[in-house]
């Protein structure tokens, strides 16, 4: 199984000099079986024994991925279970915002939603403003989704859960992490009874710059908190 985690990868940023966005990562045990991950102002809760590292491209990519085989999920190994939280500093790539909605809405995640070893479950789109491009003029689209399914890799049944957003100029880019482009949320684990409510879970508990995954589908929905 290969997960498309950034659909931008391969944007350069526009700056090489700039410190990277990826923060020093802050792993804080609780009285519950899952562990807290602090990323810079990104945030969730996984698996105790689950290991934590950054993302790659980190000059403009912050967040990070958790895995109990890390090396293997950052190879995209298909059957291993994990997760990557991750978001994209917009003010370092040179590129209009609505090249993040055509990311969210079409390459970023198609190696699951497309693949002929997957299968997709119908996914909830909350917010689906497509930019006129052919206008001329900047339209600044915004999208917002959750989805889930399954993969079978080599004999291994997997279950997985994403959620992605493009901000554009819409109502999520009033919260979260002002500067970010696009929020990509991926978990993977072995089909089970269990599966699906632990993987929303852990969509339900990350965070960016301090609103829930919840925070940014309320505001899209106009049931945001005042503020």
């Amino acid at each position: 199984m290969t997960i498309a985690l950034v659909g931008t990868g391969c944007v350069a940023p526009s700056t090489t000099d700039a410190p990277p966005v990826a923060g020093a990562i802050e792993v804080l045990s609780s009285p519950t079986p899952f562990t807290q991950v602090n990323a810079g102002p990104v945030s969730a809760m996984v698996p105790e024994g689950w290991e934590a590292r950054p993302p790659a491209e980190v000059g403009f990519r912050g967040g990070f991925l958790a895995s109990p085989h890390p090396e293997r999920w950052r190879r995209m190994d298909g059957g291993v279970p994990g997760m990557s939280a991750t978001w994209v500093d917009a003010t370092r790539i040179g590129m209009p915002s609505d090249f993040y909605y055509l990311a969210a809405t079409g390459p970023l995640l198609a190696n699951l939603t497309e693949s002929r070893r997957c299968r997709a479950e119908a996914p909830r789109v909350f917010v689906d403003r497509r930019p006129e491009f052919s206008t001329g003029a900047p339209t600044h689209g915004d999208y917002v989704a959750r989805g889930e399914g399954t993969c079978e890799v080599r004999g291994v049944s997997t279950r997985w859960a994403y959620f992605v957003a493009a901000p554009g100029y819409g109502p999520v880019h009033e919260i979260g992490i002002p500067a970010s482009g696009l929020y990509v949320v991926v978990a993977v684990a072995p089909e089970g009874d269990r599966a699906a409510s632990l993987l929303d879970r852990l969509i339900r508990h990350t965070s960016f710059g301090g609103s829930s995954v919840e925070d940014l589908v309320e505001a899209v929905e106009g049931r945001s908190r005042a503020r």
